[in-house]
């Protein structure tokens, strides 16, 4: 059997959830759904959590409520393409900034360079649940007043200097998609300070209406009524992802401190290998290892020889300004041309087995001594 390069870990805990929302007759917008989003803010220290049906849906409303249209918007080209959609999606012109050659995440001093009188938005994509330079991200923000959005869709957990990933800009976005640290399957959720931007975000999940279905459930008089204040969107979560969450949520420091032991293993097996590059942490932070990301000048063919010995790898990821529709986007990239081609994601999950671990570092040292590296 191949080893995957990631894995959700469900148990009967999660099972049991979603029969019971099953069997309550409730399984749109409901109480488990704001249960989650209660929990999920107490567990980050914010004041908001807007749970929604994809991390995409959580960048679109954060790009909503941010006013971008016709903005620049800086941002980085190492990321899944739902970060640079979104600013699209509102008529903005995304930016490229370049990224660290370490740790691929997006370059400080890159940003600085790209700021214009347009330019209105920040966003930053915690690479693999590395985190960013956020004290420099924010510093820069703050001189040339700028919205800070952190994709936190890799961040489920993670820190910096104490505090949690997607607490620290205006907004942060989270993905619980099936292979996320929090995996409900699909959905997402975005988290804020700002009581307005929350209020406003409610409803924009929910097609502009002004009550969601679970509010007029409870109120008795005039239950009925509600009023569709602006167009909105279809993005609201659900109580089957929502009751997942909560236990997903209840176990996630657990599960990412079993990544943490695997990242660890992984840098002890691998430190005497000097043609490849174990994954850099920055001082002070605490990432929560979405991905374990190895840099090596022998990518493609360390990824076939994997693949013939039953291990899956993945490239996360082709740089965005590399598609033809971002191809018109300021900003050249070197570093950014120079690192993705050395990324390889081995496989990291909670219950990944002492047995599939070992199966993992023989081929790659096997792979090693074929080469004569």
């Amino acid at each position: 059997m191949t080893i995957p390069v990631f894995r959700p870990s469900y148990g009967e805990a999660e099972f049991q959830a979603v029969r019971e929302v099953m069997a309550s007759g409730w399984v749109g917008l409901g109480p488990k759904t704001a249960e989650f989003e209660k929990k999920f803010a107490a567990y980050l220290g914010v004041r908001h959590a807007i749970g929604l049906n994809s991390g995409t849906a959580a960048l679109h409303l954060a790009m909503v409520v941010a006013d971008l249209k016709g903005a620049e918007v800086i941002t980085t080209p190492l990321t899944f393409v739902s970060t640079n959609h979104a600013i699209l999606y509102v008529g903005a012109k995304p930016v490229f900034a370049d990224v660290e050659e370490a740790t691929a995440n997006i370059d400080p001093e890159s940003v600085r360079k790209r700021i214009t009188k347009k330019t209105r938005a920040l966003v930053c994509v915690h690479y693999g649940g590395r985190p960013c330079k956020m004290d420099a991200l924010e510093a820069i923000a703050r001189e040339h007043n700028l919205i800070l959005i952190e994709d936190a869709a890799h961040g489920c957990g993670g820190e910096h200097r104490g505090r949690k990933l997607g607490t620290i800009g205006r907004f942060g976005c989270f993905s619980f998609h099936a292979v996320k640290n929090l995996a409900t399957g699909e959905g997402g959720a975005i988290v804020t300070n700002d009581d307005a931007a929350a209020e406003r975000i409610r409803k924009l999940r929910w097609l502009g209406i002004s009550k969601d279905t679970w509010s007029r459930e409870t109120i008795v008089k005039y239950s009925w009524y509600y009023d569709v204040e602006e167009v909105g969107f279809k993005y609201h979560m659900n109580d089957i992802p929502a009751a997942i969450g909560l236990v997903q949520l209840a176990r996630l420091d657990e599960m990412n401190a079993r990544r943490e032991a695997w990242a660890r293993r992984y840098d002890e097996a691998l430190a005497g290998l000097s043609w490849l590059q174990c994954p850099l942490v920055e001082p002070d932070t605490r990432p929560d290892w979405h991905n374990y990301v190895i840099q090596t000048d022998h990518r493609d063919d360390l990824n076939a020889f994997l693949a013939e010995r039953g291990v899956s790898t993945g490239v996360h990821y082709i740089p965005n300004n590399h598609y033809v529709m971002y191809k018109k986007c300021r900003g050249k990239t070197p570093v950014c041309e120079r690192v993705w081609k050395r990324l390889l994601t081995l496989p990291l999950f909670p219950d990944l087995t002492e047995q599939d671990f070992g199966t993992i570092i023989a081929a790659i040292r096997e792979f090693g001594q074929a080469k004569g590296l």
